[in-house]
């Protein structure tokens, strides 16, 4: 006869935001592949980042998007209205937040579920948000999702917008690397849809 397998209050767990996506990534960004297909995780990780860029596009702040891929560190840079500076850390880290819940601030949207760029950050060793606006900046670093520094600088010559800069994490992304082609053809998909320029580096 089989032993019954104990089920007591002792295995009910509460994860919090980073530990369930880490955990269960798949819900959030489907197969983690090593990039060597289009759809793999790598390169949903940068479609997150990217709709962010694209949504600030289609509400007509910006011209251009600036893709950068150095080995396995990714840039994204965009010239809209940039995160508002109080809420920069928040809107990288705590799940369904965001400014798309309504139609005040987007009239459109890619991204509506408040949840994009908390994946990248929790499934990336190094995250970096940078935003600028109103002749100020503020910029928020993390690994795995912990917050590790932030920093606010009264004025700034920066030009307004948002940069994102992220490593996927090599202990759930195994032996990755980016390919060119399939960055393009994302990006050029994402564009076309919205009818946005962008200019991969």
């Amino acid at each position: 006869m089989l032993e019954e397998t104990k089920y007591t209050e002792d295995n009910i767990r509460s994860l919090d935001w980073k530990e369930h996506i880490r955990m269960r990534p798949g819900m959030y960004i489907g197969k983690l592949g090593d990039g060597s297909t289009a759809d793999d995780g790598i390169y949903i990780l940068l479609k997150e980042v990217l709709d962010n860029s694209i949504d600030e596009f289609v509400m007509g702040t910006g011209k251009t998007i600036e893709i950068s891929v150095q080995n396995q560190r990714v840039i994204v840079r965009d010239y809209g209205r940039g995160i508002p500076l109080g809420k920069v850390v928040d809107v990288v880290s705590k799940m369904n937040t965001g400014g798309k819940y309504d139609s005040r601030a987007f009239k459109k949207s890619v991204g509506l579920n408040g949840v994009g760029t908390k994946a990248v950050n929790a499934l990336s060793s190094s995250f970096k948000v940078e935003s600028t606006r109103d002749g100020r900046s503020k910029s928020a670093e993390f690994s795995q999702g912990n917050l590790l520094n932030e920093e606010e600088l009264d004025e700034t010559s920066r030009r307004r917008g948002t940069k994102v800069s992220f490593t996927p994490d090599e202990t759930i992304f195994k032996n990755f690397k980016y390919r060119n082609e399939y960055i393009e053809k994302n990006a050029q998909k994402l564009c076309v849809f919205k009818s946005r320029p962008y200019h991969y580096v």
